[in-house]
């Protein structure tokens, strides 16, 4: 029996008629299980997990939404989502995914800074959702700098404890937290609709060669946060920050905030996968550091 026949019945009631015997994995599943379910309107790309990971899955979905109706990039469509038979299920679009081109990368650089304009009411989200498998903590609150110091590093801090992250590096961060609002005191960051992980394997091009995006972390924060995380580990084009600086150009001392920005996600790596990612933190805490003198 394929894995997804126990859910055709939930993903009939949801309005998604489909072959469960058709089922083949896919690439995609690194946190899910990810699969090519046919059915008479064409392919629909399906992600399944375990029942506990339901919330992961509808905040997935929240976030794609809110992107979709943003305007500003494609992004997979939700077909729907739900829980059944012990299984958590998200149902999307087949996309026919490529590598992106340098104009792919333009038109993404120039689509993000558009979806970046797009002003929030605060910082935050309506809801809390997850990056990568960690919890993310979205609490609204209208200050930036004492946003970020407790719900990103200091939230990755508190993971940190639980995982057993060591106490040098964690007493470090307690500190960095403390100082973390005059570092951002004097960035007037107006609320961006971010993406929230937007490194190279969360982006591409469809058939006609359009950008898109998917497996967003979905939140209000400074746009500068998005453009940290492509930085992070490379492989964006040129073409991509000249189109995104064309509509929103850099602001003064961004290149100052770029560590702290990656610190949360490199802190987030420690929490998950330990390893080199634990030493990568305490040197951004140097930069980071470095910078507040």
């Amino acid at each position: 029996m394929s894995p997804i026949e126990h859910l055709a019945e939930a993903l009939g009631a949801a309005g998604l008629d489909l072959e469960p015997g058709s089922a083949r994995p896919v690439g995609g599943g690194c946190i899910h299980h990810a699969w090519r379910v046919e059915g008479p309107a064409g392919p629909v790309f399906l992600k399944t997990n375990v029942a506990d990971a339901a919330w992961m899955l509808a905040a997935e979905a929240d976030g794609l939404a809110a992107l979709a109706a943003a305007g500003a990039l494609r992004v997979p469509a939700v077909l729907g989502h739900g829980e059944a038979e012990g299984s958590a299920w998200l149902a999307l679009e087949w996309l026919e995914l490529r590598s992106p081109t340098p104009e792919t990368e333009a038109a993404l650089g120039a689509g993000l800074a558009s979806q970046h304009a797009q002003p929030g009411p605060h910082f935050g989200w309506s809801c809390d959702n997850a990056i990568g498998a960690s919890p993310q903590v979205n609490t609204p609150d209208d200050d930036w700098g004492r946003f970020f110091a407790r719900r990103r590093i200091g939230a990755q801090l508190e993971l940190g404890r639980r995982n057993g992250l060591p106490a040098a590096l964690l007493a470090r961060g307690a500190r960095l937290v403390e100082r973390i609002p005059a570092l951002l005191a004097g960035r007037q960051a107006a609320p961006a609709l971010l993406h929230g992980d937007l490194w190279g394997g969360n982006r591409a091009a469809d058939s006609a060669g359009r950008p898109v995006v998917f497996d967003p972390a979905v939140h209000y924060g400074d746009a500068e946060c998005d453009l940290a995380m492509t930085r992070l580990f490379g492989g964006f084009d040129r073409a991509f920050y000249d189109a995104y600086d064309a509509v929103l150009p850099p602001a003064p001392g961004w290149r100052q905030r770029l560590p702290l920005y990656q610190l949360y996600h490199v802190l987030n790596h420690a929490n998950l996968f330990g390893g080199g990612y634990v030493r990568q933190v305490g040197a951004l805490m140097d930069a980071v550091a470095g910078g507040l003198r």
